[in-house]
């Protein structure tokens, strides 16, 4: 079945949107994940954890996950600090 969206595999990093992981206080040592990017075609990268297992036996009934899809979290501050950047259209 043909998809109406696929993600490109070379879509490149653009900018971060909102603040690093370190800024926020949501990483110890290194400026590892929670992050949200947006991509040099538009599109959006999440970092954050992968929680598809703990998620796919109470999913609501309108939501699905694809095989080649994951459920990621990530905290509300990075998602907070990120609503600037967003594009409105």
């Amino acid at each position: 079945m043909i998809r109406p969206w696929e993600a490109s595999p070379t879509a490149e990093f653009k900018r971060r949107l909102g603040k690093s992981a370190s800024e926020l206080g949501t990483t110890n040592s290194s400026p590892s994940c929670p992050d949200i990017w947006e991509l040099d075609n538009g599109d959006f990268a999440v970092v954050g954890r992968d929680l598809t297992s703990a998620y796919t036996g109470r999913l609501p009934t309108d939501v699905s996950v694809a095989p080649d899809e994951r459920i990621v979290i990530i905290p509300r501050v990075t998602l907070i600090a990120a609503r600037s950047d967003i594009p409105h259209a």
